[in-house]
Order: C-alpha cells, then sequence, then structure tokens
C-alpha cells in the first residue's frame, strides 16, 4: 500500500521562512524594489530557451490528457509570451510605490495629529490554475507591495512554474535579498493546500485564482482570511433611451471578444420599449460571431428561432459563446434581476437618461458598474491601476480589481507632544 505523503512539516517550514522574508521586504526602499523587478525581467528575457524547454514538458502532458485547446493556448509558452511577463515586471517597477504612503491625517481637540499609512499586508498565498504568467505577475506585484509570497499553480503547469521560480528567486539572490520572499509549492497534491490553509499564524491572506470549484474548496478548507471571486455572471441592461448602435457596439464587445473571461457579458437585459427595435439586429450581430442565444418568452416573441432559457439559464457563467436575453419592465426589474442572479461582479447600463444612469451606479452593488461601457473594462490595467493580481467579489478588504493599492493595509500612525489620556 503506498504510503500517504506528510506534508505539514515542509509547508510549515515553507510558510516560516516567507514570514522572516516579509519582515526584510516591508523595509526596502521603493528604487532597491524597482531594481530587483528589472533584474527579474532581464533574467526571464535571458532564459527563454530553458523555459520553454520545461513548458513542452506541461504541453506533453497536456496533450495527452486531451487538454482543450483554449487551455493547451493558456499554458504555452513562447518567446513573446516570455518576453510580455518580463514587461509586466517592468511595469509594475514603474508604478508608484504605495508602501509608506499616507493616506489621511486629521488633528484632535487634544493636538494629536492621527494619520494612517499603507504597508504591506505580510504573507500572501496565491493559489491558482492554468496560466504560467500568473506566476511572474503575482511574484512582481507581491514584491513591489513588500509582501512575501507562496505561490501554488495548477499540475497542468508544474515544470512551467517551477523553472519560472528557479529564475526569479535568483535574480533576488543575485540583488542581495531572501529567495524565501517568493516560493513556489513543489507539490500538486490538493492535501498540501489544506496544510496551507490552515497556517493562519504565518500567512495574513489567501487569493485563489480558477475555477469555482477550487475557488469553494479554498474558502471551505481555509482558516486564513480568502479574497474570493466564484464567478462572473455580468449584465448589460439597455435602457429605452439608449442609443442602439451604441448598444449593438458595445454587447458585441462584451460578449465576443473574449467570452471565455470572468468579465465578459453573460446575461443581455432589453428594456420592453426597445425590445422590437434592438433585438432583431442585435441578435443578428451576434449570431454572425458564432453566439448562441437564450431567451425568456418575452424575447422569443421577437426572435422566435432562439432557444428558452431555463431558470438555470440565469445563474450561468457560460465562458462560451452563449448569451441568455431578458426583456424587462424598465430599470427596476432590471435591478432586481441583476440583485437575484448576479455574482457582484460586472454590469453595464446603456442610457441616455442621467437620472437612470445615476440610479443604476448607486443601487446595483457589484465590484464595477459601468454607464455606456463595455464590461470587458473591469481589469486593473484598463482601469489605471497598472497591474491586477485578481478580481475580488468579496466586500473586505478588496472590492474589484487587486492592484498595488489593494496588496497593502493601513496603520494608524500619531503624532503627540507629550499627551495622556485622561
Amino acid at each position: 500500500m503506498k504510503k500517504k505523503k506528510d506534508f505539514r512539516t515542509e509547508v510549515r517550514e515553507m510558510a516560516r521562512k516567507a514570514k522572516e522574508a516579509s519582515y526584510q521586504l516591508a523595509q526596502l526602499s521603493p528604487a532597491t524594489k524597482n531594481k530587483a523587478l528589472v533584474e527579474m525581467a532581464k533574467d526571464l528575457d535571458q532564459h527563454q530557451e530553458l523555459l520553454i524547454k520545461e513548458n513542452r514538458k506541461d504541453l506533453g502532458a497536456g496533450e495527452k490528457a486531451h487538454f482543450s485547446s483554449p487551455l493547451i493556448d493558456r499554458l504555452r509558452l513562447t518567446p513573446s509570451v516570455i518576453h510580455g511577463m518580463a514587461e509586466g515586471l517592468r511595469e509594475v517597477a514603474r508604478l508608484p510605490d504605495p508602501v509608506g504612503e499616507v493616506v489621511k491625517m486629521w488633528k484632535r481637540p487634544n493636538g494629536l495629529m492621527v494619520g494612517r499609512m499603507r504597508i504591506p499586508i505580510g504573507v500572501i498565498g496565491i493559489i491558482y490554475e492554468s496560466r504560467p504568467n500568473v506566476t511572474v505577475d503575482a511574484s512582481g506585484l507581491c514584491l513591489k507591495s513588500g509582501n512575501s509570497v507562496i505561490l501554488r499553480g495548477g499540475s497542468e503547469a508544474f515544470h512551467s512554474n517551477q523553472a519560472i521560480g528557479q529564475i526569479l528567486r535568483k535574480a533576488l539572490v543575485k540583488m542581495g535579498l531572501p529567495q524565501e520572499a517568493i516560493q513556489i509549492f513543489p507539490h500538486t497534491e490538493r492535501e498540501a493546500i489544506r496544510e496551507m490553509l490552515q497556517l493562519e499564524d504565518e500567512i495574513d491572506l489567501i487569493i485563489p485564482r480558477g475555477g469555482e470549484e477550487l475557488i469553494r474548496f479554498v474558502t471551505n478548507h481555509s482558516k486564513i482570511p480568502v479574497i474570493k471571486h466564484y464567478k462572473g455572471v455580468c449584465h448589460i441592461f439597455v435602457d429605452e433611451t439608449a442609443d442602439l448602435e451604441m448598444a449593438t457596439r458595445v454587447c458585441l464587445n462584451a460578449k465576443v471578444q473574449r467570452p471565455g473571461v470572468c468579465n465578459a457579458m453573460e446575461t443581455l437585459l432589453v428594456h420592453e420599449k426597445v425590445a422590437g427595435r434592438f433585438l432583431p439586429k442585435a441578435a443578428k450581430t451576434l449570431q454572425k460571431e458564432g453566439v448562441e442565444l437564450r431567451g425568456c418568452s418575452r424575447t422569443k416573441k421577437v426572435l422566435s428561432h432562439i432557444k428558452e432559457a431555463r431558470e438555470e439559464d440565469w445563474f450561468q457563467e457560460y465562458l462560451d459563446l452563449i448569451l441568455s436575453i431578458k426583456v424587462v419592465k424598465g430599470i427596476e426589474e432590471a435591478i432586481e434581476h441583476i440583485a437575484r442572479y448576479g455574482s457582484s461582479h460586472t454590469e453595464a447600463i446603456i442610457t441616455s437618461d442621467y437620472q437612470n444612469a445615476q440610479r443604476f451606479l448607486k443601487e446595483v452593488n457589484s465590484s464595477c458598474v459601468l454607464v455606456n461601457a463595455s464590461t470587458r473594462f473591469n481589469d486593473g490595467f484598463e482601469l489605471g491601476l497598472g497591474a491586477e493580481i485578481g478580481i475580488s467579489t468579496s466586500k473586505l478588504h478588496a472590492f474589484g480589481p487587486m492592484g498595488l493599492e489593494e496588496l497593502t493595509t493601513t496603520k494608524f500612525i500619531v503624532y503627540g507632544e507629550g499627551q495622556i489620556r485622561g
């Protein structure tokens, strides 16, 4: 009988070393961190041959396991992909450093000056699937924000992630920084993740990135706070005052540009007063791009040839060229539908009515709410954060794309002149 592995000692030692490294990272100057990021980028470019060699092992295993073409594409490392990862690190180096920033200051009646200063979170555990570029992005963002990181990638990218981690850690050593600031899990078994998720004294935050099954597994087993987003059931509401040409263009982009991502539109809500004019042309445009349409009974009166949407469709994150459509009486019903079936990710309204735009912004409680723009803009880079480590649909402590600021917290700082409390 095969002996079950005991990961406890090894995982705890990784976490302990990450904690020790985090104390040193928190004290680094912006210049030192930026130099390290640039060195990491240079080494990635210089070791493309090694990375491609190791990546071929993952691709070969994926082909034997009959991975889908999109998954194989996400796994594949090419010279241009590797250079893009390196450029991402250089971009992070150019971003403003949030650590040490005093975000607010006020004076109390007793003369005390009270403020809040940004500080690193500490040790961040990131559990993710598929994409080797996440290893680079997460390492760069955590280093810049002064955090140690423990990375557990998916088994499908094991060799690629180990090679990337080796290069990044050697770059840290060259800069005189602790290599334990970036650690790559050497195991693929889920039992090792379970051990990691128990270490609330060493690890400060867990960020899972991947499918709903992975995120629920992490959430259900973690003693550590988890930043999560289960899925992206994103909506666009076409109001009665919408510019219908604009609405068609925006909806096409939101559904078709990259249907397999979390900020793609999954449900289209249409005001009943424009459904007859809008839906035929919009449907033709979407179907031309291969989108399968599923509609409510009112939608089918206009588009009789499409499939009927079932109750489960309104909850569905298709991540595919499939779209649910519902005709609603107005903005109130649209907001109610989003509240019932949405996932707090991304919603948009297409309207020329200022009051309706403001009401939608105020009453829809998703991480990003847009007026007259595609849901695809809910992305750290597109929103001006420079980069992101993921999108949170939790409200504590981050909501929406997580950039450098969201990888910090704040502490209170107080200046006094001998005041004592009476």
